[in-house]
């Protein structure tokens, strides 16, 4: 039996119950040191809905939550997240807050303070640190030296109020520059607007301290859907589908002259497909029962957003 279920439940809550926030809702019900006292959103029927299927309560105005829980999730729009964030952070209420941590790095700064000042748990949502393939491999990392990603998607009008680079890029941004552990020291970047009033295609390349490079690739206008990353170092080549949950790792044997390169080993690893979403949110409990650093910090947010708003102004249409 888990500690958490010995003590006291979490009074937990989610703000914005739409495609993404349902499911918060949904795995909050279901864990056993969570208490989901209520469900927030501006759309009453749709919140009704969601309280109703979890036997919890719908609230129409997230200042009802100051005072009567613990932990919230908050998956509203981007451009919210900043208004509501504060005001949960100075209520004395611990966040996970779904990415992008804000529209600008200014409201994400101000909001990495708040938690720092009140002393609040902040938690950003970047689901892949939680995918079983992605752990498996930063623990075989060394000293990458080239990284190349692809996140491609097909076209949906979700997710189209912002760029690609917020959208769906910023996962493998905030994955890379954990992974590679130095700072950028330089980026060019090429994108394009084709369906939406955004950019819909960026291609980016990243200049680290130490050599390594990255070139990734996000796309939501693809036939196909693809999330993988393949990292390159002095002693091995890690290939990751994050969609299957597949980590390959192929190695030179050790037993094979130099003259025969093609000599390899080539180990696959198999991951269940498991619950991310899940994890992430137990994570995210944890850090708040033990008082303890969130696995992804609102530092990381942070940092994953500066440098897409860099990707985004390379590759913003120039007014002439």
């Amino acid at each position: 039996m888990s500690e958490a279920t010995h003590a006291a439940p979490l009074r937990t809550a989610v703000i914005g119950v739409g495609y993404l926030g349902r499911f918060h809702a949904q795995k909050y019900a279901q864990i056993a040191g969570s208490k989901l006292v209520a469900v927030v959103d501006a759309n009453a029927e749709a919140c009704a809905k969601v309280a109703a299927e979890l036997g919890t309560k719908a609230v129409p105005d997230y200042r009802e939550l100051f005072g009567a829980v613990d932990a919230v999730s908050l998956a509203v729009p981007t451009p919210l997240h900043h208004a509501i964030g504060c005001e949960l952070l100075k209520n004395g209420i611990d966040v996970l807050i779904e990415k992008p941590i804000a529209t600008s790095v200014a409201e994400a700064r101000e909001l990495v303070d708040l938690a720092r000042t009140h002393k609040r748990i902040l938690q950003v949502g970047h689901l892949e640190r939680f995918n079983p393939a992605v752990l498996a491999a930063a623990e075989r990392l060394q000293t990458p030296r080239f990284v190349e990603s692809h996140r491609l998607a097909p076209f949906k009008q979700r997710g189209t109020d912002v760029s690609v680079v917020l959208d769906l890029m910023i996962h493998d941004i905030d994955l890379i520059q954990e992974l590679v552990g130095t700072p950028i020291e330089h980026i060019d970047a090429v994108g394009a607007t084709v369906f939406s009033g955004e950019i819909d295609i960026v291609n980016a390349r990243l200049r680290f301290q130490g050599g390594c490079v990255v070139n990734t690739t996000a796309s939501r206008i693809s036939l196909k859907q693809e999330r993988k990353i393949r990292i390159f170092q002095d002693d091995a080549y890690l290939s990751v589908d994050m969609q299957q949950k597949i980590l390959t790792v192929i190695r030179k044997k050790d037993a094979a002259p130099v003259e025969s390169p093609a000599q390899v080993s080539i180990e696959e690893q198999n991951f269940d497909q498991g619950d991310a979403l899940l994890a992430e949110i137990e994570a995210f409990l944890k850090a708040v029962r033990e008082r303890s650093k969130p696995v992804v910090t609102g530092e990381d947010g942070l940092r994953a957003l500066e440098t897409a708003m860099k990707i985004t102004a390379l590759v913003q249409p120039k007014v002439s």
